[in-house]
């Protein structure tokens, strides 16, 4: 018993190197936390034996890495701060851990987002002795060997030496499985959920922004102010991860756009995005120029205006919106009475709603998600089955297929409005890549993004007698065209028009 209690002794009062502190915390955190990671990997991995075991290899060498790196730079640059805070996520990882294997659950955005909505009185309800137990093992434990176990910390050049291998490492490691991108963009958010501590540090991180984006104050444009009271609507429809590669309209040879092609009026733009993901895209498209800053948006602004303004979204991501009718798809279901979880949720009553509109210019944004990968599978109906999906482009072609459907509907709604100047334009936020170098879904930077995630599809139409095209625009327009188009069409006089980026005579 004594021999006992003196090497529980020694292993609080002998000291450590840095190096042997943060192993020994990067191996426990593997151990203790992130079991359940590794048995949805190979529940989940499609891979052979020996591939299997090679990407668990990979996985287990880039987290220790990870997690030996981020300790070192936490004791080395924070001390008893970055002690404390090791000591805490190990709590944390526990407790997370525990809810993991015992209600089945991952740490996603959602799962922390409830996490700061529960009062004490819904959160005890979760609460026993074996969650405490487990808790008090695997998280105090831990945390009191963090707090007090003493380290020899060591100089500045073999911070430097640990940090730059454990990097090197990671990226070779990371590259030998670049294959693995489609894997990986096919479960991430139940990988992202599982993995700890990073689950809940980076979707607290996310939260947090997103909230704060919402509040986010922005620059406001000088005062516009509308010009006539011609009764005129603008359904702006933003479409989600659709690239003009598998679209009919610009050549594609499978039929994805069967109903479309057969719209003559249809203007068919070639264009660019200016980001390859959902945040940045939905902002150059709303916004009156490029830049960093975040100007007042075109929804935004012509509500201001005294525009009758509706944003309808299945989708997430967006700037922050400022609005009278901001509507989910759930909301919109539970409005018309559907259950309906696809984005012709977004397109119902829409002849209803603008015709009881009070004012006489109205704007409708359609958010959709119709193509947002990795499961397209799930983003059509199964009448829209129309491309067996063998592979994935398959699955994805028939997205394209859908959103014909719903734009080919929209048009011929507005088309039987004859009391209103109607235009439709759709164009999408960024594009995707399908295996094309080994690459899937978008949101590379730009400068190293190939085609497939940049080039996007840009869709106008207008009613009889409303507007005139120009004729002389560039070969390749940008996302900014938007907003001054959609000023014109609203017969909205501002300062902040450019006419040089709208695709309409004035």
């Amino acid at each position: 018993m004594m021999a006992l209690f003196r090497k529980a002794k020694s292993l609080f009062t002998s000291h450590y190197s840095l190096f042997t502190f943060s192993s020994i915390v990067s191996i426990g955190t593997l151990l203790l936390y992130n079991l359940p990671f590794f048995r949805f990997v190979i529940d989940n991995s499609e891979d052979g034996p020996l591939g299997l075991t090679w990407l668990i290899i990979s996985l287990v060498i880039i987290m220790l890495a990870v997690n030996f790196m981020m300790t070192c730079l936490a004791m080395f640059c924070l001390r008893i701060v970055g002690r404390i805070l090791l000591a805490i996520l190990s709590v944390i990882n526990a407790t997370a851990v525990w809810f993991i294997l015992t209600y089945n659950v991952i740490i996603d955005a959602t799962t922390i987002e409830n996490v700061f909505n529960t009062r004490y009185s819904e959160a005890s309800g979760f609460f026993s002795w074996e969650m405490w137990l487990f808790i008090l093992v695997f998280g105090v434990l831990p945390a009191l060997f963090c707090l007090f176990k003493p380290v020899v910390i060591g100089k500045a050049r073999k911070l430097g030496i640990y940090c730059g291998c454990s990097l090197a490492v990671i990226l070779i490691v990371g590259l030998l499985n670049i294959n693995q991108t489609l894997f990986i963009s096919q479960h991430d958010t139940e990988l992202g959920g599982l993995l700890q501590p990073w689950s809940y540090i980076a979707n607290t991180y996310r939260i947090i922004s997103f909230s704060q984006d919402k509040q986010a104050e922005e620059i406001k444009l000088p005062d516009g102010r509308i010009t006539d009271n011609e009764k005129a609507v603008v359904v702006l429809v933003i479409g989600e991860s659709a690239r003009k590669a598998n679209f009919q309209l610009y050549g594609y040879q499978r039929a994805t756009n069967p109903l479309l092609s057969k719209q003559k009026e249809l203007k068919v733009y070639q264009a660019n995005s200016c980001a390859t993901y959902t945040t940045a895209g939905t902002k150059a498209i709303l916004e009156p120029k490029d830049c960093d800053e975040l100007y007042e948006l075109l929804p935004n602004y012509a509500f201001r205006t005294g525009v009758d303004v509706s944003w309808r979204t299945s989708n997430w991501g967006e700037p922050p919106i400022h609005i009278g009718e901001y509507l989910t798809d759930p909301e919109l279901a539970n409005l018309y009475g559907v259950s309906n979880t696809y984005d012709d949720i977004l397109f119902h009553g829409l002849r209803e709603r603008i015709e009881s509109s009070p004012k006489d210019k109205v704007l409708i944004i359609l958010h959709t998600s119709t193509s947002h990968g990795p499961k397209y599978t799930d983003k059509y109906p199964k009448e829209f089955e129309v491309f067996k999906p063998d592979n994935i482009v398959d699955a994805y072609d028939n997205t394209i297929r859908y959103t014909d459907y719903l734009i080919d509907g929209l048009i011929n709604t507005l088309r039987g409005m004859t009391d209103w100047k109607s235009a439709m334009i759709f164009i999408s936020d960024h594009g995707e890549s399908l295996g094309e170098n080994k690459m899937f879904m978008h949101g590379l930077p730009m400068r190293l993004a190939p085609k497939e995630q940049y080039e996007i599809p840009f869709l106008v139409w207008t009613s009889e007698n409303f507007r005139t095209y120009k004729s002389n625009l560039p070969p390749v327009l940008e996302q900014h065209y938007i907003f001054h188009s959609v000023l014109n069409l609203l017969s909205i006089q501002s300062p902040a028009y450019n006419a040089d980026y709208d695709i309409f005579q004035q």
